[in-house]
């Protein structure tokens, strides 16, 4: 039998379709590089689930990183749930492979363009997302150069 939902939870519909925006930004910069002065400040739940990062990584940003892909980035592999990419930290290259689902925040600062997603820490592997809004704090989200769209100005009030 199927189970009738409640209410249709809309905030997750939105969520889930601006995530489509972010995952298709990455594909064309996978596919393409990055044009001109574009580029894409990240904000992530580093303890999600799937996220794998370096340890030392870890242990200084046990909740939230923000990572830059701009010039200095290489082997840019994306799919439907995640992407992943090398990044240098300390003269040495790592991978990181960061979940949809873990992004807090994606701005392109060139194109004045922002996302803020809300957050559940008991997300599952299909993506829903609850009203709790994350309160990461980074240098990205207080530059002031990009227009952040919240997912609360479409709640009912």
């Amino acid at each position: 039998m199927h189970e009738f939902l409640a209410e249709i939870n809309y905030d997750q519909l939105i969520n889930n379709h601006l995530r489509g925006v972010v995952t298709d930004a990455l594909k064309i910069a996978a596919e393409q590089g990055l044009p001109g002065d574009n580029h894409f400040y990240i904000t992530f739940r580093t303890d999600f689930p799937g996220v794998e990062i370096p340890q030392m990584l870890k242990t200084q940003y046990p909740e939230n990183m923000t990572i830059v892909l701009q010039h200095q980035f290489s082997d840019l592999i994306v799919d439907e749930q995640k992407f992943s990419v090398v990044l240098v930290f300390g003269g040495i290259p790592h991978r990181l492979s960061i979940p949809f689902a873990s992004i807090t925040y994606f701005a392109d600062p060139y194109a004045k363009f922002g996302l803020s997603f809300n957050f559940d820490n008991q997300q599952d592997d299909s993506s829903t997302d609850t009203e709790e809004q994350t309160g990461a704090q980074t240098s990205a989200q207080t530059s002031g150069s990009a227009e952040v769209i919240s997912i609360d100005s479409f709640r009912k009030k």
